[in-house]
């Protein structure tokens, strides 16, 4: 009976192929390769490798391992399951599966572009909203400098450091004068009627600011707090207190309300009202 080592030799110097061609194409060590053709079965790894390696040799020997496997069984008295497909893929199967993680890689870098692209549209959707935002508020800048608060009823408004230009460059017309309705003071200044106090003193008020031009005002309450911006028009604002100082940069593009009444127009467009106290103080 001959060997698994002297058929594999056999099959293999029969097809003129040497140990180093085997070795690179089972890729199996040629030191393997060489114990496993002399029987030196004690060099080898495990009997599950080395019916492997059988598998191996016959296959790029187009030899079927079933003859191969049997002899080793009965040389070896282990037993081997015939018939078994060979431990090592063909060579489509490797190339299929070395093409695999390419394919893989290339989709996964499909849907990165895409996310990313995705991504930079929102970004930039949610950048232009921004942009004119700015621009809109550069056009009116507000005053550098906080002026103490001082009531208009019955006394000139005080001059500002620094006010900020009108929003529409309208001449300044003079002040309308409008005789004084029931319930309203009137304020030298500027032209501009403000109510009496309707309510206690002390009492929270609702001021309702209605846009028609584009205009800068400041509104400082009784509990320190002071918000300043640049309004377009359409824009309504609401503040709730006891007390309001207010400064205007275009009287004619705003319209007030106080505790849901109306009050008159504060002045032509263009007109700029430093400090405005809503309600007045008691006289």
């Amino acid at each position: 009976m001959s060997s698994v080592g002297s058929y594999l030799r056999e099959r293999r110097e029969s097809r003129g192929v040497s140990l180093k061609e085997m070795a690179r194409a089972t890729r199996v060590r040629e030191r393997y390769l060489e114990a496993l053709e002399a029987d030196e079965f004690s060099e080898l790894p495990a009997v599950a490798f080395t019916k492997g390696f059988i598998r191996a040799c016959c296959q790029v020997l187009n030899e079927t391992p079933d003859e191969a496997l049997r002899i080793f069984s009965e040389q070896t008295g282990l037993p081997v399951a015939l018939g078994e497909t060979s431990g090592a893929p063909s060579r489509p199967e490797r190339d299929s599966r070395a093409r695999e993680p390419i394919l893989i890689t290339l989709v996964l870098l499909v849907i990165l572009g895409v996310a990313l692209f995705g991504l930079t549209f929102a970004l930039q959707s949610r950048q232009r909203p921004s942009a004119v935002s700015v621009t809109r508020s550069s056009q009116a800048p507000g005053p550098t400098s906080e002026p103490e608060a001082s009531p208009l009823v019955g006394q000139a408004a005080p001059k500002l450091a620094a006010a900020p230009p009108p929003a529409t460059p309208a001449p300044t017309a003079p002040a309308v004068a409008v005789p004084p309705l029931e319930g309203l003071a009137r304020t030298p200044a500027a032209g501009v009627f403000v109510p009496t106090p309707a309510s206690p003193e002390g009492a929270r008020s609702r001021l309702v600011a209605r846009v028609k031009e584009t205009t800068w005002v400041r509104v400082k309450t009784d509990d320190g707090r002071v918000s300043e911006e640049t309004m377009a028009p359409g824009d309504v604002r609401e503040w709730v207190s006891s007390r309001f100082v207010l400064t205007i940069g275009n009287a004619g593009g705003l319209a007030l309300e106080l505790n849901g009444r109306p009050l008159p127009a504060l002045g032509p467009s263009g007109t700029v009202i430093p400090q405005l106290v809503l309600p007045p103080d008691r006289q």
